[in-house]
C-alpha cells in the first residue's frame, strides 16, 4: 500500500492504532504473539480494520465476497439450508456469523420467503457496531416489514438452546491466528516486536504447550516432518471457537464457506511461509505490518482442522466440496435461469452471467473457495452431493 495514496485522516487513524499496539508490546516486555497483533489490527475497538468505519466490501472496498457479486450465492445457500429448516419446523432459527454489508441476509431472506420457508428468527452475529449499523440500514431498505421483524443482531452467540442453521462465509480466515516456525528442530511461535524506528518486526519465541502439540499433531499426518525454517499458521483454538460460536445449538446444521485447503495441501513443503496475506483496494500484499487498521489480514483455512473441530463438537460430518460444486449442486442453474427470464437488457444479462462465472470458474472463486457442512438431528448431506472432496481430508 503506497503511503502517498493514503488519506491523511486514514493515516492518522492507523497511527493511533499503531500507538496502541506499540504500547501493548512494551507492556508485554518487548513482544506480543502474532495472533494478538492480528486481533488488534482487525478488531481493536474503534480502531481495528473491522471495528472502524471504512468501506471493506465490494468494488469500493478492499475485497469482494461472494454475496457482494449478486444474489446467486445467497440463493443457492438458501436452497441448501431450507430443507434443514423445514425438518426443524416453524421455530427454526438461522444464525449468520459476520454479516458483511447485509447483502447476503437480504438475498437469503428474500429467497427463503419465495420458498415459503422463512425461519422464525434470522440472527446476524456481528460484534462490530459499525457493521451492525450498516447492515441494518441496508436491510431496512431491502426487506418488507414482516421479513424485517425476524431479523435480530447478536453481539455474542445465543446461549439458550436453539435449533436451526449456523452459516459463516469467509469468517474463519479472519480469526486471529498463531504463526509457528521450526527453528533448530523446535516449535517456535512468531511474535511481533519493535524495530529501531518504532516499526514492527517478527521475532520467534518458544511455543507454548498447546501450539507445540498442535504443530506436532499436524506434522504426524504429513508425509515428512516440517523442514528447518518452515513457517506457517495453525489455529489450535478452532475447536473452542466452534463450541463458542454455536452457543446452545442443539439440533440443526452448520455450513462454512471459505478459501483454504485440506491439510496435506495446506502444509506442502513449498508453502514454507504459510498463507498469511493482506488486502487493500483489491491488491494482495505480503506486508502484513503496513498501516494497521487500513488493510485486511487473512490466512487460508485448514479444512481438515475444521472437519476435526466440527465432529469434535458433537456433529456429524455432512460433506466437503468446492464452492463451484456446492452452488451447482444447489440449483445454481435454476436460479440463473430465473433471473435471466426477467432480464431483457443485454448489459444486465452479461453482468448476471459474469457473476455466475466469478462464483464457479476455477481461476476465480470456484475452486479456491470450499464448502463444508455438519449436522445433528437432521439430514444435510443433500447439500454436498456434487463434487465430493472428503477423500482429500
Amino acid at each position: 500500500m503506497s503511503e502517498s495514496h493514503i488519506d491523511p485522516d486514514a493515516r492518522a487513524h492507523s497511527e493511533r492504532l499503531q500507538a496502541l499496539i506499540r504500547s501493548e508490546i512494551q507492556s508485554a516486555g518487548g513482544a506480543i504473539p502474532f495472533w494478538r497483533f492480528m486481533e488488534l489490527a482487525l478488531y481493536a475497538p474503534g480502531l481495528g480494520y473491522y471495528s472502524a468505519g471504512a468501506t471493506k466490501f465490494g468494488a469500493a472496498g478492499d475485497f469482494i465476497t461472494a454475496p457482494e457479486l449478486g444474489p446467486l450465492f445467497a440463493e443457492c445457500v438458501a436452497e441448501a439450508v431450507v430443507p434443514v429448516l423445514q425438518q426443524l419446523g416453524p421455530q427454526a432459527h438461522f444464525v449468520e456469523v459476520g454479516g458483511g454489508s447485509g447483502r447476503f441476509a437480504g438475498d437469503a431472506i428474500t429467497r427463503m420467503a419465495q420458498m415459503d420457508a422463512l425461519p422464525a428468527r434470522y440472527s446476524i452475529l456481528e460484534p462490530s457496531a459499525d457493521l451492525r449499523e450498516r447492515q441494518g440500514e441496508y436491510l431496512r431498505q431491502r426487506l418488507d416489514a414482516s421479513q424485517l421483524r425476524r431479523v435480530h443482531w447478536l453481539e455474542r452467540p445465543p446461549q439458550d438452546e436453539w435449533h436451526g442453521v449456523l452459516f459463516a462465509n469467509e469468517v474463519i480466515d479472519a480469526l486471529p491466528t498463531p504463526r509457528f516456525a521450526i527453528v533448530d528442530g523446535e516449535v517456535m511461535e512468531e511474535h511481533v516486536a519493535l524495530d529501531g524506528d518504532g516499526g514492527f518486526k517478527r521475532v520467534d519465541r518458544p511455543a507454548d504447550a498447546l501450539l507445540s502439540a498442535a504443530v506436532r499433531h499436524v506434522e504426524r499426518q504429513l508425509p515428512q516432518p516440517f523442514a528447518e525454517g518452515y513457517r506457517s499458521e495453525l489455529l489450535p483454538q478452532l475447536p473452542y471457537w466452534i463450541q463458542a460460536v454455536i452457543g446452545g445449538l442443539r439440533n440443526g446444521a452448520m455450513l462454512f464457506v471459505d478459501y483454504g485447503f485440506a491439510r496435506s495441501e495446506y502444509y506442502l513443503p513449498q508453502r514454507n511461509d504459510g498463507t498469511l496475506r493482506a488486502f487493500h483496494r483489491h491488491t494482495v500484499s505480503g506486508n502484513v505490518f503496513a498501516n494497521p487498521g487500513l488493510q485486511d489480514l487473512t490466512a487460508s483455512v485448514d479444512f481438515t482442522a475444521l472437519a476435526e473441530a466440527g465432529t469434535g463438537a458433537g456433529f456429524e460430518f455432512s460433506g466437503y466440496c468446492s464452492q463451484a460444486a456446492f452452488l451447482i449442486g444447489n440449483k445454481l442453474d435454476e436460479r440463473l435461469a430465473a433471473h435471466e427470464a426477467g432480464l431483457e437488457d443485454e448489459a444486465a444479462l452479461y453482468a448476471l452471467r459474469q457473476q455466475a462465472k466469478q462464483l464457479t470458474l476455477p481461476a476465480a472463486m470456484g475452486e479456491g473457495f470450499q464448502a463444508m457442512g455438519f449436522a445433528r438431528g437432521v439430514d444435510f448431506e443433500h447439500a454436498f452431493l456434487a463434487g465430493d472432496l472428503s477423500h482429500r481430508l
